[in-house]
């Protein structure tokens, strides 16, 4: 790899979004696990919130959109099966 300054700034950068990406993916992971595991009535008021952070997620390009309305999607029928 060159060490010319814009490959180095590029290396930065890169770095710098990797950690950024890596806390809201585990941030949205969490809160999808601990949804997975409550009860109905806590589900279903924590529902509304939790489509709001993959949304966030989403929209800041970490993960696509059609993985988000999976994820959505998926949420909805556990919820709907509970």
């Amino acid at each position: 790899m060159s060490a010319k300054g814009s490959v180095l700034k590029r290396v930065r950068q890169s770095r710098k979004s990797n950690i950024r990406n890596r806390y809201y993916k585990s941030k949205m992971n969490t809160a999808i696990k601990k949804f997975i595991t409550m009860e109905k009535k806590e589900a279903e008021t924590s529902f509304p919130e939790i489509i709001k952070l993959i949304d966030q997620v989403s929209s800041k390009g970490i993960i696509h959109k059609n993985k988000a309305n999976n994820k959505k999607s998926k949420l909805a029928l556990h919820l709907n099966n509970k």
